[in-house]
């Protein structure tokens, strides 16, 4: 009976040990929401101008730019893979749209073209996601490291802006109405319900985004050649068409990161969405999506995007200087990659083998 009863832990002991780890646990895997609403606490009480629904509003127009990009990022990432070259492309794309918006001068026909907004918009879009494909077809099908292809990229993405403009800027984007392409400002500047255009297209991407991680089997395939790409291969899993498929998507969604950019600012530079793609991983990582694949979510990005578009802009609401802006940024980014290492601690993938997920699941 001695022994018995010295081997065993008392209950109040046990209660409270399981009482402070599953607190911990929640505050692990909710640290986003619990440094959004800290920042805004903490920024609220240093300025009066930092709590108020105009201010929100245009904080989260500036947030947009980032959670579209990390849209895009979290799907790579999804997939074990990284994107350096989506703050390219956003440039590349905004500057496509402002060349396009100044008039095609086609010599052999004597005539300017002006195309309409939805078709830069298109073309625009379609060539951000062409740079994806790029990408896709190089780690997919030649095996190139990521971080080299996507890097590559970048660079030979950046140059081609800078030729194209001779390092100019494309300015009064806005059009003209007797050339019939007027509306480019649309993006950048109208509201629906009060609510920036840059605001509500995010959300529609980060609701879209939810239901294909969750309620399609591309999702199913992504996660799970994320996790274990080898093991998804064995069942079935098309991991080379994700793989294309993930990188080709964070293309469109810097291009359309692009055009709203160019939208706010009526004009277009060479040099525009440069370090957003560190941004846009940090937003992921903040987020709780693992660097490693198979963990993430759109939810978890889009607070992870708030997070570093509140701090930033309160950081300017109460004059820090840019300086400091960049440290404190930065160091957010590196406690977030410290507890994401301290939650997927000992978290083993799942086993590679070829019976572990019949190909019948991962499809259905």
């Amino acid at each position: 009976m001695t022994n018995a009863a010295s081997t065993t832990t008392p209950p109040s002991r046990a209660s409270a040990s399981g009482g402070g780890f599953e607190l911990g646990r929640v505050l692990l895997e909710g640290r986003a929401y619990f440094a959004l609403i800290l920042i805004i606490a903490v920024f609220s009480f240093l300025s009066p101008y930092y709590f108020t629904v105009g201010n929100f509003l245009t904080m989260a127009s500036h947030v947009a730019l980032f959670g579209i990009l990390a849209i895009g990022m979290l799907l790579v990432i999804l997939n074990g893979g990284i994107d350096l070259s989506v703050g390219s492309t956003l440039g590349l794309s905004g500057v496509i749209a402002g060349f396009l918006m100044q008039g095609v001068t086609l010599p052999w026909f004597g005539v300017i073209l002006y195309p309409p907004v939805w078709v830069v918009a298109i073309l625009a879009c379609g060539l951000g996601g062409l740079i994806g494909l790029v990408n896709g077809v190089l780690i997919a099908r030649f095996k190139v490291p990521a971080f080299v292809a996507t890097l590559g990229v970048m660079y030979m993405v950046r140059g081609i802006a800078l030729l194209i403009t001779n390092g100019l800027t494309y300015n009064s984007l806005g059009g003209r109405p007797d050339l019939g392409n007027q509306g480019f400002d649309w993006l950048g500047f109208n509201r629906i319900m009060g609510v920036p255009i840059g605001v509500v297209v995010m959300v529609v991407l980060a609701f879209l985004g939810s239901l294909v991680l969750t309620r399609t089997p591309f999702g199913r395939w992504l996660y799970a050649s994320g996790g274990n790409e080898r093991a998804a291969e064995l069942s079935g899993v098309p991991t080379r068409f994700v793989q294309m498929t993930v990188y080709a998507l964070s293309g469109v969604c810097a291009a359309i990161a692009g055009l709203i950019l160019s939208s706010q600012l009526t004009s277009a530079g060479p040099t525009a969405g440069t370090t957003y793609e560190l941004t846009a991983i940090a937003a992921v990582v903040i987020g709780g999506a693992a660097l490693t694949g198979g963990r993430g979510n759109i939810r978890g990005t889009m607070l992870g995007a708030f997070v570093i578009g509140f701090l930033s802009d309160g950081l300017v609401i109460i004059g820090i200087s840019s300086y400091w802006q960049t440290v404190f940024t930065g160091a957010v980014i590196v406690l977030a990659v410290l507890l994401n290492a301290i939650q997927y601690r000992g978290r083993a993938k799942a086993p590679a083998v070829a019976g572990a997920t019949p190909a019948a699941k991962l499809a259905g």
